[in-house]
């Protein structure tokens, strides 16, 4: 098939895991595996995809559950933490491109839990930035900062019990992932090594002087 020889069919079925993980109410608040499996597409993609198919995944299944949010909840479509977040996957792209698919497996659920931890200073931050009118104590000031990344806003989770459900979650599906991929290269039969080329005999020369010829007596 042209999509399993050209190395597209795992990236896309990574893709569409990756939007249906995002159904509300599928995996627990803040259980994702979005973190890990951009870091993980960042990894293993042919660099063709690696940049341009989870970015545009993401899009559209940002503008989808965006609707949905704002038809039943009325919150907005569009929001400035929108830019901070796709930041935060670029970054985790290019993260994946520099630990490379050669890294050890502890490197890389090493590499999904740094990607937990930066979306969780970029996300909290921009909510600092940005979002003062739902939150009072978001003042644009150190302590206001600390309010954002532990205690959040009141009537919801705190910010840190959100940070802890990321980082469990981007751990265990780095892990499941990368693990996946490491034991389909350890189960593949190494490549066959190239015969070589056998060098063509050189032609007898038309006067060969053969040694193991009897002389003739002589005269």
């Amino acid at each position: 098939m042209l999509w399993v020889k050209e190395k597209i069919l795992l990236p896309v079925i990574l893709m569409i895991v990756l939007a249906v993980s995002r159904i509300p109410g599928l995996l627990p608040q803040n259980f994702s595996a979005v973190y890990a499996l951009i870091f993980c597409a960042g990894v293993f993609f042919p660099r063709r995809l690696v940049w341009w198919l989870p970015l545009v995944t993401m899009l559209v299944s940002d503008l989808l559950l965006n609707w949905y949010y704002h038809a039943h909840y009325q919150t907005p479509i569009f929001s400035p933490e929108l830019f901070g977040n796709y930041l935060a996957y670029a970054a985790f792209l290019w993260l994946g491109r520099w630990f490379g698919s050669k890294a050890s497996f502890v490197s890389l659920v090493g590499g999904g839990l740094i990607c937990a931890v930066l979306f969780y200073l970029v996300s909290n931050t921009i909510a600092w930035l940005f979002n003062p009118f739902h939150n009072p104590e978001y003042t644009k000031t150190l302590a206001g900062w600390w309010i954002a990344l532990t205690r959040g806003t009141a009537g919801y989770a705190q910010t840190w019990e959100f940070f802890r459900n990321t980082l469990t979650s981007s751990g265990l599906f780095t892990a499941l992932f990368a693990g996946a991929m490491k034991l389909m290269d350890a189960l593949d039969p190494a490549e066959e090594e190239e015969p070589v080329e056998e060098q063509p005999e050189e032609p007898a020369s038309e006067h060969p002087e053969d040694a193991s010829q009897p002389s003739h007596p002589a005269a």
